[in-house]
C-alpha cells in the first residue's frame, strides 16, 4: 500500500535510537569544546582589561608565515582563517551526513528544521536593517547576527546542568549546522571582493583531486590528505575567497555511505576524530584572540547608543528567538505537523533564546564587515552583549522547565536489563510486533513513536532504506 504521506507528523518526537546516539557523541565532544570556549573567552576579557592589554594586542598582532607566498599574517588572521577551517571542515562533513543518512534527506523530516534554521538567519539579519539605518546607519552588518554557536550553547547547558532533551539537542545541532552553512555562503559571496582566478582554478582542481582520492579511489592515510589539505586551503587563500570555504568544502565532498559498509562510516569516522581538534582547539584559539574587547562604560554606551553594534545585539536577542519559534510555529502550522505532546511551545522558545548566541561566527563575520579596528571594537561589544542577553534569559527559560526535561531524559536513558538499548525503544518494538499494531509498509507506528527535530522515523532506525552503495 502507497505510503500516506498525509499523515501528522511529529516535530521535535523521539530520535531514532542510531541517530539519538550519533546525536550524543557529537555533542558530548561540544559539550566540553563550549567550556573551553567560555574559559577562553572569559580569559580574552580579562586579559584585554588589565595593565596586560599591551601584551594581549602585541601577541594578537604578531605576524609570522611565509612572505613570499602571501601567508605573512597575524596571530588573529591565522587563527581565523587557519584554525577556523577545522571547524567548518566539521560542520560540512555534519551537513553531509544529515543530507545523506540523517534527519535532512527527507523533504518531510527536513522541511521544519530547515525552515527555522533559515528564517532564524533571516530575521536577524532584518532585525539589524531595520534598527541600524532607523537610526542613520548602514547594512554593512546584516550578516553578523545570523550564525549560532554550538559549542557556546551547549558550553551554557553544561554550566546549568539542565537535562535537555535529546531532540531538542538535535534541533539545536541542526540549527548550528544549517546556520554555519548559511554564514559560509554568505562570507564567500558578500566579503569578497577581489578574485585572483589561476589560484582560485588551482583551489578547485585540488578539491577535485581531494574528492577522487578519497570517493573514488577509496585511498586511506592521513598523509595523503593533509598536505592536500594545507594546498588547497592556500590556494583558497591565494584566490581571495575567504579560506574557511575550503573547509566546508572538503567536508562537504567527504564520502557517506548508506548501506553495505563495515564500521563506522567515513565522513561520521573523520568527524569523529577532527571533532576535539576543532572544538578543543580551533575554536578556543580564535575566541581567545577575538574576544578581547576592552569592557567600559564608554564601550557599553556605544552598543547602546550607535545603530550598527545596537542592531547586533538586537539581531542576535530578539531576530533570533523571533525567527527560529515564529518560523517553526508557521512551518507547523500550515503543515501536517503538530508538536511533541511531551513538549510546549516555551521549550522551542527557549531553545530558539539559546540560539541567539552566535560568538564565534559572528566574531568572524564582523571582522570580515568592519575591517576598521576603531570600528569593530563596538561590534565586537555588541555580539558579546547579545550572546550574553541571550545565554542569561535561555538558562531562565531552561531551568523553569528543568523538572519535566529530567523526567524525559531519564525515561530516554533507562536500561534495566543492561543490554546497552534504553528500554523504551525495546517497547516501541514490541508494541510494533502486537497482533493488529502493524503500521502499513513503509510507515512508522505512530506519529510519537519516533521522529527527529522535522518528523517521525523508525525508533531504532531500522526502517527500510534505498538499495545502492555510497552516496556522495
Amino acid at each position: 500500500m502507497p505510503r500516506d504521506d498525509r499523515r501528522t507528523r511529529t516535530f521535535l518526537g523521539r530520535l531514532p535510537l542510531p541517530e539519538r546516539t550519533f546525536v550524543a557523541d557529537a555533542l558530548r565532544t561540544e559539550t566540553v569544546g563550549g567550556t573551553v570556549l567560555l574559559a577562553a573567552a572569559a580569559v580574552a576579557l580579562v586579559w584585554a582589561n588589565t595593565p596586560l592589554k599591551g601584551a594581549y594586542e602585541s601577541v594578537r598582532d604578531f605576524h609570522f608565515g611565509i612572505e613570499a607566498l602571501g601567508l605573512d599574517l597575524s596571530v588573529a588572521h591565522w587563527t581565523a582563517e587557519g584554525l577556523l577551517t577545522i571547524f567548518f571542515f566539521v560542520a560540512g562533513a555534519e551537513l553531509k551526513r544529515e543530507l545523506v543518512i540523517g534527519e535532512l534527506r527527507h523533504r518531510e523530516t527536513a522541511l521544519l528544521p530547515v525552515v527555522a534554521a533559515a528564517s532564524g538567519m533571516l530575521v536577524p539579519a532584518l532585525v539589524y536593517g531595520l534598527v541600524a539605518t532607523s537610526m542613520g546607519g548602514t547594512w554593512n552588518g546584516w550578516a553578523v547576527p545570523m550564525a549560532t554557536d554550538i559549542a557556546f550553547a551547549l558550553g551554557v547547558l553544561a554550566v546549568i546542568s539542565t537535562h535537555l532533551p535529546s531532540a531538542l539537542r538535535a534541533f539545536l545541532l541542526t540549527l548550528a549546522v544549517v546556520d554555519d552553512l548559511g554564514a559560509i555562503v554568505v562570507v564567500a559571496i558578500f566579503f569578497t571582493s577581489t578574485i585572483h582566478l589561476p589560484a582560485l582554478i588551482g583551489a578547485v582542481l585540488g578539491l577535485g583531486l581531494f574528492f577522487h582520492l578519497h570517493d573514488r579511489r577509496r585511498v586511506h592515510g592521513w598523509y595523503w590528505y593533509l598536505p592536500l589539505a594545507l594546498v588547497i586551503w592556500g590556494l583558497t587563500h591565494a584566490s581571495g575567497v575567504h579560506a574557511t570555504v575550503a573547509g566546508v568544502a572538503m567536508g562537504l565532498l567527504l564520502r557517506v555511505a548508506r548501506d553495505g559498509e563495515s564500521g563506522r562510516r567515513p565522513a561520521e569516522r573523520i568527524a569523529h576524530l577532527i571533532r576535539p581538534v576543532s572544538a578543543g582547539v580551533a575554536v578556543p584559539l580564535f575566541a581567545l584572540f577575538a574576544a578581547g574587547v576592552s569592557i567600559s562604560g564608554d564601550t557599553l554606551g556605544q552598543v547602546v547608543g550607535r545603530p550598527e553594534p545596537l542592531g547586533v545585539a538586537l539581531g542576535l536577542t530578539v531576530g533570533k528567538v523571533v525567527g527560529i519559534a515564529g518560523g517553526s510555529y508557521l512551518a507547523v502550522r500550515f503543515t501536517r505537523a503538530r508538536l511533541s505532546a511531551d513538549l510546549a511551545w516555551a521549550d522551542v522558545v527557549a531553545v530558539a533564546m539559546l540560539a541567539g548566541i552566535g560568538f564565534t561566527v559572528s566574531l568572524l563575520i564582523g571582522e570580515l564587515a568592519y575591517p576598521d579596528p576603531a570600528e569593530l571594537e563596538p561590534i565586537k561589544a555588541g555580539v558579546l552583549l547579545g550572546s550574553l542577553t541571550s545565554a542569561v534569559v535561555a538558562c531562565l527559560l531552561l531551568r523553569l522547565r528543568n523538572n519535566k526535561y529530567r523526567r524525559l531524559y531519564e525515561a530516554e536513558t533507562v536500561d534495566e536489563n543492561e543490554d546497552g538499548i534504553p528500554d523504551i525503544y525495546q517497547q516501541d518494538d514490541a508494541h510494533e510486533q502486537e497482533p493488529g499494531s502493524s503500521p502499513e509498509p513503509g510507515e512508522a507506528a505512530g506519529p510519537d513513536s519516533g521522529g527527529g527535530p522535522g518528523g517521525s522515523s523508525s525508533p531504532t532506525g531500522n526502517e527500510p532504506r534505498p538499495q545502492g552503495g555510497a552516496q556522495s
